[in-house]
């Protein structure tokens, strides 16, 4: 799953993305607010956590202009502004949370899962396609009632596709899920990782089907 952090201090930036990144997470880091415009306009993210005190772009005027061009990803603003007015004024203006500097990072994630969520429609805590169950809370899978053991970039590929559960996702969307600006990867990449899960879900009532020409569809096993 892929987020952007759009924070000025690069520090804090720096921190945000190793944290996030051993959290299974794919993660993209814009100092300003123009590199996270134009990285916005070229790249899909799950969640985008967003500072407001941005040189070039605010981190407001950015995200009105988000909003503006139809753009819903779920946003999470981050900023050292904490009073009630810079909330109302954040999530009138799109936000989707708000979350006050300083902060736990087990918070921040706690609150990227439920926008994740949310952004999918899926209240449910829990997911379940055949015999994998896929937990929202922890983001850990199950199959068959035993612990699902897989690589961040398996975990990354098997996320998206049961959140996408019943839809078929195109190989570069995939792609772009899982995969940074500094990952430079291509798409026939995915293929691999996509190989290696199908190996994981052998046996189960579970399967990645390949529809050819459009892409993938995590189903239920007939």
């Amino acid at each position: 799953m892929r987020l952007l952090i759009v924070e000025d201090n690069r520090e804090l930036a720096s921190w945000l993305g190793k944290a996030l990144r051993q959290a299974q997470y794919a993660v993209d880091i814009a100092h300003d607010g123009e590199d996270a415009e134009h990285m916005l306009k070229v790249a899909s993210y799950a969640v985008v956590i967003l500072d407001l005190s941005l040189p070039k772009i605010d981190g407001l005027t950015l995200l009105k202009r988000l909003r503006q061009g139809g753009n819903k990803v779920p946003v999470i603003i981050l900023t050292a502004n904490a009073s009630l007015d810079g909330r109302i004024t954040g999530l009138d203006s799109g936000a989707d949370d708000y979350l006050a500097k300083p902060f736990e990072i087990a918070e921040l994630e706690a609150r990227i899962r439920a926008a994740v969520r949310r952004g999918h429609d899926r209240a449910a805590p829990e997911i379940a396609v055949g015999d994998l169950l896929f937990d929202g809370g922890t983001r850990q899978f199950s199959l068959g009632g035993e612990t699902l053991a897989l690589t961040p970039r398996e975990h990354a590929v098997l996320e998206h596709l049961v959140m996408k559960v019943g839809t078929t996702v195109t190989k570069t969307a995939l792609s772009e899920s899982v995969f940074g600006f500094d990952d430079f990867a291509d798409t026939s990449a995915i293929e691999i990782y996509v190989h290696r899960v199908r190996k994981k879900l052998e046996g189960s009532t579970v399967q990645i089907a390949t529809l050819r020409g459009l892409g993938y569809l995590l189903r239920h096993a007939q």
